[in-house]
């Protein structure tokens, strides 16, 4: 019985420059997410980021970030395969990384005032290890309470504990 299907076309090897390869890893999957997005690709010598615009990025960006949070493992793992000089790679899309990081920003000021009220370490929801990274960051200057993470992947929480409690 003949296959009448098109293979899939595939490039026989990813381009030598890192931004290239990450621009394209995301175009291939957001060509078939939201075909009329645009990817923009910016290069640093800490980063490579990544930023997809488009009418609808709902879907590149996934429920709770989890299609946006696979995309930039995707690319990341994709473009440096064997390489030893690596950077973070950010793949971001509609601003959802700024929109995300200031909701955890919140969180983390609520979980600060309900550990220094009350004398008694707060332990937020359940987050990835780069929306922990975001809070921990973001509380790194306080000297009134310190942070540190709990539990076992996917339920790893950050830990809120005023300072000498």
């Amino acid at each position: 019985m003949a296959d009448d299907t098109e293979p899939v076309s595939t490039p026989d090897h990813l381009p030598e420059a890192a931004a290239d390869r990450v621009r394209a890893v995301v175009i291939r999957v957001v060509a078939e997410l939201d075909d009329r997005a645009s990817v923009e690709v910016t290069e640093t010598d800490e980063e490579i980021r990544c930023v997809i615009e488009g009418e609808d990025v709902g879907l590149v960006i996934g429920k709770h970030g989890s299609t946006i949070d696979a995309l930039q493992h995707l690319a990341a793992r994709s473009t440096f395969v064997g390489d030893h000089e690596r950077k973070r790679v950010v793949v971001d899309a509609g601003g959802y990384r700024e929109k995300r990081a200031q909701a955890l920003q919140r969180e983390a000021d609520r979980a600060v005032e309900d550990a220094l009220s009350f004398k008694r370490a707060v332990e937020l929801e359940p987050m990835t290890a780069q929306e922990r990274k975001v809070v921990h960051d973001y509380l790194s200057e306080r000297v009134d309470v310190q942070t540190h993470s709990e539990g076992d992947e996917p339920d790893r929480r950050l830990v809120v504990t005023p300072v000498g409690a």
